[in-house]
């Protein structure tokens, strides 16, 4: 492989491994500090990718939806408000941010009151309607056709196999800013609440705090977090369709990316992520190595073969990760400092004092 090869390689593990570390520290801000367990993850994924998309790819052919309501698609209907494929992409994530945020309001203030067990199922619920609401209303998304052409951050200054190194560097600095932010709020007052309200929520409502108003703050910040990185991938990968944002690569392998790099820890959660996304790229060139080999070569038979080809096998490798880091590193690889109090022992005068006030 030549290195300019090499290169291109390693800058596109690199930008997605940065999609899914911001993904992570949206989670992070969700499970890791406040104890909101969301399993619809997939759901702002997406919000952020379409929103991104649409305000900044010109409308496709027109004959390609002819069939569809309202008499065009989306970018066409928003009019002034679709600013084109030459918009600086920064300037579309306060738009998704504001879609996002809007959004997680709505939800939030549905389901934030439930417990724990029927919060993630309807976490998950959300996100699938989401999902069938972009694979059906072809006026808005085109459907299971996707969006395509979407435009390349500073795309026509340089030559096409530039970009990719250009566009990797952009996503870790955005991930260092998220990291510094995140770290900044979590470190405040603000942060210490939510930390106590995930570790006790009537002892945080016994000290006079707004449960309901700060869960909902924070559930607001992951999803707009969530939804910068679906826009970060819509302008790396240029062609999202409702099918990219399965349960498994949307949602599944961030729990995965925050459980072997350290809920509550920003660095843990990056640094998962990186580890456990390049865990899956490499074992690309496994499935072509293994294929025919497995129960098949072992019993001598050809009953099943490719028994450890293909996906199967990658997704067991991801499995044999978490259960490693659960039984040898139950918080995760960076997981959080917690701080015992520490109560100090009376001094000498204290005790002088105890004990003359004691009868004699």
């Amino acid at each position: 492989m030549e290195l300019a090869d090499l290169l291109t390689y390693l800058s596109g593990v690199a930008i997605l491994a940065s999609v899914y570390a911001v993904l992570a520290l949206g989670l992070n801000v969700h499970w890791g500090a406040t104890g909101i367990l969301n399993i619809g993850i997939a759901g702002f994924f997406s919000l952020g990718a379409y929103t991104s998309a649409l305000l900044t790819t010109a409308p496709p052919d027109p004959l390609q939806y002819e069939d569809f309501k309202f008499g065009g698609n989306l970018p066409e209907l928003l009019g002034p408000l679709n600013l084109g494929i030459d918009l600086w992409f920064f300037v579309a994530m306060l738009g998704v941010a504001a879609v996002c945020g809007l959004v997680a309001v709505v939800i939030g203030f549905i389901t934030l009151r439930l417990r724990e067990d029927y919060l993630a199922i309807t976490t998950l619920g959300i996100a699938e309607v989401i999902r069938l609401v972009l694979l059906n209303e072809k006026w808005l998304s085109n459907g299971s056709r996707g969006l395509y052409g979407i435009p390349q951050f500073l795309g026509d200054w340089l030559p096409p196999h530039s970009y990719d190194l250009l566009y990797a560097g952009v996503c870790l600095l955005v991930v260092l800013f998220l990291f510094l932010a995140l770290n900044r709020a979590l470190t405040s007052p603000w942060g210490r609440v939510l930390r106590a309200i995930r570790e006790d929520e009537m002892t945080a409502t016994a000290s006079g705090k707004d449960v309901s108003r700060f869960k909902l703050q924070a559930f607001i910040l992951g999803a707009v977090i969530m939804g910068i990185g679906g826009a970060l991938y819509a302008h790396g990968t240029r062609f999202i369709d409702p099918f990219t944002f399965d349960p498994f690569l949307a949602t599944f392998i961030v729990w995965a990316m925050l459980m072997v790099g350290g809920s509550g820890n920003n660095l843990g959660a990056i640094v998962g992520a990186f580890l456990v996304w390049a865990w899956w790229s490499g074992t690309q060139t496994l499935p072509g190595f293994l294929s025919g080999l497995g129960l098949a070569w072992w019993s001598g038979t050809q009953a099943l073969p490719g028994f450890l080809s293909g996906p199967d096998l990658r997704y067991f490798l991801i499995g044999v990760l978490i259960v490693g880091t659960i039984l040898l590193r139950p918080g995760g690889l960076l997981g959080e400092t917690r701080w015992a109090a520490r109560v100090a022992p009376p001094d000498a005068d204290d005790r002088d004092r105890k004990g003359n006030d004691e009868p004699g």
